[in-house]
């Protein structure tokens, strides 16, 4: 039987609606701004330059949802969702909350796109944006990291190459998990700058390398026994994967491995659920980006001249692994 009836169906497409009222409040700074003293709507307004009408509203809605307290007239965030909501310090979600801000518009062409009358990707990613993006990847990305770290052998594993390896959260789990790993991370040069404030703050700097460049067009530096694709392939057509896996299939010693981190998807491509909506971030976002099976990403690495792949995880929230040899 169908978990779905018409309140069902109903709330789903309303659903947007809870959602706006959290990215605007964030996108205002609100939870910042209520967290020290509480403010009435008029007073606050004038502080951001507000009207006063719409973010009473605002506030009222963001109260109702229970992330502001309002008491006599006036809205305060308490502790803890202040920890959740304001800046973007440890345990913050802040970052991934503007991000997904970010992606409104992207999710708004996607009656076009389908229909074949707007391209994708027609919103360029600015600096600021491309900060949230790459924030937003360590808030949620630590304990994957870990798991990721624990669920691969690393104990003959010197030297990582971690492709587009963002904020280098990854680069730290791994090396925090083997302490005689070195590593080399490889990202654009705006990336590589924050990752470098990262990994100096975990105090890991001097075993890393810090390489810039862009896997599309560049090499990948080479001498590395393990190679890591960590949320990469969401982003390329096939055939940028599979140029992907021979510059990867280069970058390794002989008897190196690669381990793609991902989503992966079902043969029928409907599970998990989570990485059949992600596709759809990739329809809107990129010019052929999707998520794959198995059994297409075995596929490719074999074409790249990798052999004994196996699957290490299945895909839960993007936990996919994949592991494969360089003969």
């Amino acid at each position: 039987m169908s978990k779905w009836d018409s309140q069902a169906i109903l709330g789903l497409a309303r659903s947007y609606w809870e959602c706006r009222v959290l990215l605007s409040a964030t996108e205002l700074d609100l939870f910042t701004r209520l967290k020290d003293l509480p403010l009435g709507a008029e007073e606050l307004a004038s502080r951001i330059g507000a009207k006063t009408r719409g973010l009473t509203m605002l506030l009222d809605a963001v109260a109702a949802l229970g992330l502001l307290v309002k008491r006599d007239d006036k809205y305060f965030c308490e502790p803890e969702t202040a920890a959740l909501l304001s800046g973007s310090g440890p345990g913050a979600v802040t970052p991934m909350v503007l991000h997904s801000a970010n992606q409104w518009p992207k999710w708004s062409d996607l009656t076009g796109i389908v229909r074949g009358e707007i391209e994708p990707g027609r919103h360029p990613r600015t600096p600021e944006t491309l900060r949230a993006f790459i924030e937003a990847m360590d808030v949620v990305a630590p304990p994957i990291a870990d798991a990721t770290a624990r669920s691969i052998d690393l104990s003959s594993a010197r030297r990582l190459l971690d492709v587009g390896g963002g904020p280098g959260t990854f680069t730290a789990a791994f090396l925090q998990a083997a302490p005689k790993l070195e590593a080399t991370l490889f990202d654009m040069p705006d990336v590589i700058e924050i990752a470098r404030e990262r990994l100096e703050r975990a105090k890991l700097l001097d075993r890393v390398t810090l390489v810039e460049g862009d896997f599309y067009t560049d090499e990948l530096p080479g001498g590395h026994d393990l190679v890591l694709l960590s949320a990469v392939i969401h982003q390329n057509n096939p055939d940028q994967n599979l140029a992907l896996y021979e510059k990867a299939y280069r970058a390794l010693t002989h008897g190196g491995r690669v381990v793609i981190r991902d989503h992966i998807l079902t043969h029928d491509r409907t599970h998990p659920p989570g990485a059949a909506v992600f596709a759809i971030n990739m329809l809107v976002s990129t010019a052929g980006g999707n998520c794959y099976t198995c059994e297409e990403i075995t596929r490719g690495l074999n074409q790249a001249g990798f052999r004994n792949i196996e699957l290490l995880s299945p895909d839960e929230r993007m936990t996919g692994l994949i592991q494969a040899v360089r003969p």
